[in-house]
């Protein structure tokens, strides 16, 4: 019997490998020998590998985001007199558009989009209608935590709605209803009198107004006008009381022209335009979609847990928007799939929270 290796075999299993370039990043997790603070241990996530390293790109744009000004450009031969001033260049920031879902204002999140629209970190909103009512909501009634696994029929018995492991008490939206329906009241009544029928986001804006509650989102998009976009307004609890205001007081109008047309502009006259989208659907595609009007976006951070493989939007990766002119060619981009629950606040507090 031969005591050779078969030459095949060791070919094929020791395969010698190309020269690594020098500016090659090995893996290395963190060292826990140490006390790390909570910056230092998420600066190690860019060389853990896998999703850690997703987050630590994220992190790494979203600050270019926000370093970014257009002083740091030379003066094109075609720039408009309004952006010739050193001082005026120097105050010229990236524009960031903040998109995400209902479920986000429902959990905790809320209070980390709140810390961003509160110290005016983001230049517009596109959320859902859940996404704009759950936040008003909350301030009439607490939304609790539950579990995943509790039955629906028994929970319906007891007029509890479910989201994810989250309770909603049905008091709350009866809440709402007796709380919103004057307003519809109140801004049908000005819409008559005055011709101006209303936008999805000058009603959200007025609603902030008439909220009057630090703990709200929109009570601080109103007080530092940053427009929230909402283009599904009626696909929830709102278009619920919409549609009961219809029978009671009917003639209310929304204006959806308005805001596509605010939306497209807001991203057309931005120097600098970056999207941090959490979720899919509307949000996602309409933010993306506005950034095709300037050619796409300079930067893009992305945090969901789609798979692309059913042609979704939601799934799709950063490459597929590059592909319609939503993302520029030349942009930084990253998508994260994980919770946004998990790894949003990490990406905030590393970032915006070092303000």
């Amino acid at each position: 019997m031969s005591t050779a290796v078969p030459a095949e075999a060791s070919a094929a299993v020791l395969q010698p490998s190309e020269p690594i370039s020098d500016s090659a990043i090995s893996v290395q997790g963190p060292d826990l020998e140490k006390k790390l603070s909570l910056q230092e241990l998420l600066k190690s996530y860019e060389r853990i590998g896998f999703q850690a390293s997703s987050l630590g790109r994220a992190i790494d744009i979203v600050n270019r985001m926000r370093k970014w000004r257009l002083s740091d450009q030379p003066i094109s031969v075609d720039e408009s007199e309004d952006y010739l001033s050193p001082e005026i260049r120097a105050q010229t920031r990236c524009d960031i558009f903040l998109g995400y879902t209902s479920n986000l204002i429902s959990s905790g999140l809320r209070e980390v989009i709140l810390y961003l629209v509160k110290h005016k970190h983001v230049a517009a909103i596109v959320t859902t209608a859940g996404g704009v009512e759950e936040d008003f909501i909350k301030c009439l009634g607490k939304t609790y935590l539950a579990d995943f696994n509790m039955d629906g029929a028994d929970l319906r018995s007891r007029g509890m709605n479910r989201i994810g492991n989250l309770v909603v008490p049905n008091d709350n939206y009866c809440k709402f209803e007796d709380w919103l329906l004057p307003i519809l009241d109140t801004m049908l009544a000005e819409q008559q009198a005055t011709g101006e029928v209303w936008s999805p986001s000058s009603f959200i804006r007025r609603l902030g107004k008439e909220i009057n509650n630090e703990e709200s989102v929109y009570y601080w998009a109103y007080k530092n006008d940053i427009p929230v976009f909402c283009p599904a307004l009626t696909d929830g609890s709102l278009g619920d009381m919409i549609y009961f205001h219809s029978f009671r007081n009917p003639g209310f109008i929304l204006d959806i022209v308005r805001d596509i047309r605010a939306l497209n502009e807001l991203s057309r006259k931005s120097k600098k335009a970056g999207m941090i989208i959490l979720g899919g659907g509307v949000c996602k595609h309409q933010i993306a979609n506005a950034m095709l009007i300037r050619n796409g976006a300079d930067y893009s951070v992305y945090i969901n847990t789609g798979q692309e493989f059913d042609g979704s939007d939601s799934g799709a990766r950063p490459d597929e928007a590059v592909s319609w002119g939503k993302i520029r060619a030349d942009a930084e981009s990253v998508k994260v799939f994980a919770d946004a629950t998990l790894v949003f606040p990490l990406l905030v507090a590393a970032t915006f929270a070092q303000d």
